[in-house]
């Protein structure tokens, strides 16, 4: 009976005599089925969640895999799961009456070839037989993440808000306390809708360079008190390249109630952050600046991939630049002067304080999946994208 060995080559070669050995095993396997009870059997050894011969092959040969070896390791595991699934469900549609009769008097066919009799010499077709079976998606690796990570804050009582791709640049910037001549509103990071030069300025149409505005649209609508997280899609003018995109994704956050401070919002950080990277993980605030929070930080999680020692094994850490530290996000409290713009809707700013964060969903999950160029995410390659099914 086959077993599935640990593999300590990982070169195509390697890979393929190990899944020729399990092919050969698989059909063997299958055609010693001949009835319910058999292919039962055989569909749990291959099939089952916790000891099934395609959960091993996950553990010992992807799971196990060196960094550099893991797209080919993935692909070949995804070919192994789809010739097992074939296989085990082309036992089942063979499984039939011990004997049948067809159109013609006299001639008795055993169930095993019954289909294929009545394909090839009778011309029929059997109904009952399994159509062509579409592959399941599964969710994208950015989009895994950015919903791991507003779980985490839906448990801690957050709502989820949404808001339009295509902003004005009052609720971009200038609501969000951006002076009229920050960098930030030059073509140079922003891309703008064409045609806007008869408009002012601040009913200009550009792609939201932030999911920030959607703060402000909340508090519009919503009096205090206020726990909101934000994914969605922003768009800057950055050339793509291995750590940049065009268009990326964010999650944002904003709490707003009375008597908040900085210790909420560090406190909520780092359990939220121990939620999803582990409890191990410590978390590290530096001061920053962002237009719309005073005082502001940037946030740091310790490695999670060399357990914060900044190496791995006898080679440097390449995710923490051998510091033991990544940079995750940005926060801060809110600056007073955006309450401003909804302080006729409860957010006085000598009555309310809050706090609000936020962090690029895909450097997350290129982080969490040892990913090393975020075009990958865009590409579409299904090879790619396969990995995580």
């Amino acid at each position: 009976m086959y077993s599935v060995p640990k593999l300590t080559d990982y070169s195509a070669a390697a890979l393929e005599r190990a899944s020729a050995e399990l092919f050969s095993a698989l059909g063997a396997e299958a055609s010693a089925v001949k009835n319910e009870a058999d292919w039962k059997l055989f569909r749990d050894r291959w099939m089952a969640r916790k000891n099934g011969v395609l959960t091993q092959i996950n553990d010992l040969w992807l799971k196990a895999a060196p960094k550099d070896a893991k797209r080919e390791a993935g692909q070949q595991v995804n070919l192994i799961k789809e010739q097992v699934e074939q296989k085990v469900e082309g036992a089942k549609a063979w499984l039939r009456a011990p004997v049948l009769e067809v159109t013609r008097p006299g001639i008795e066919v055993p169930a095993p070839e019954l289909e294929r009799y009545a394909f090839e010499k009778v011309g029929a077709v059997d109904i009952t037989l399994p159509g062509v079976r579409r592959p399941i998606g599964a969710e994208h690796p950015v989009i895994k993440t950015t919903n791991e990570m507003v779980r985490v804050f839906q448990k801690l009582g957050y709502s989820v808000a949404d808001g339009p791709v295509v902003e004005t640049d009052y609720y971009n910037f200038e609501s969000l306390n951006f002076p009229v001549n920050h960098p930030a509103r030059d073509t140079q990071d922003t891309l703008f809708i064409a045609g806007q030069q008869g408009k002012a300025q601040r009913e200009r149409l550009l792609l939201r360079t932030h999911t920030s505005p959607v703060q402000i649209r909340t508090m519009e609508k919503m009096r205090p008190p206020l726990r909101i997280v934000i994914p969605g899609v922003v768009h800057r003018n950055d050339p793509p390249d291995a750590s940049h995109s065009p268009m990326f994704h964010q999650i944002e956050g904003l709490a707003v109630d009375t008597n908040i401070t900085f210790g909420d919002l560090k406190g909520t950080l780092d359990h939220a952050m121990k939620e999803f990277f582990g409890s191990s993980v410590k978390t590290s605030f530096r001061p920053s600046f962002f237009p719309f929070t005073e005082p502001s930080a940037e946030m740091f999680v310790s490695c999670f991939i060399c357990g914060g020692s900044g190496k791995r094994g006898s080679d440097p850490c390449r995710p923490c630049k051998q510091t033991g530290w990544i940079e995750i996000l940005g926060c801060g409290m809110v600056d007073p002067n955006v309450f401003e713009f909804v302080k006729d809707n409860g957010y006085d700013p000598r009555k309310v304080s809050g706090f609000a964060f936020g962090m690029g969903a895909d450097r997350i999950a290129l982080l969490k999946y040892g990913v090393d160029d975020i075009q990958l995410f865009f590409q579409g390659d299904v090879r790619f994208l396969g990995q995580w099914a």
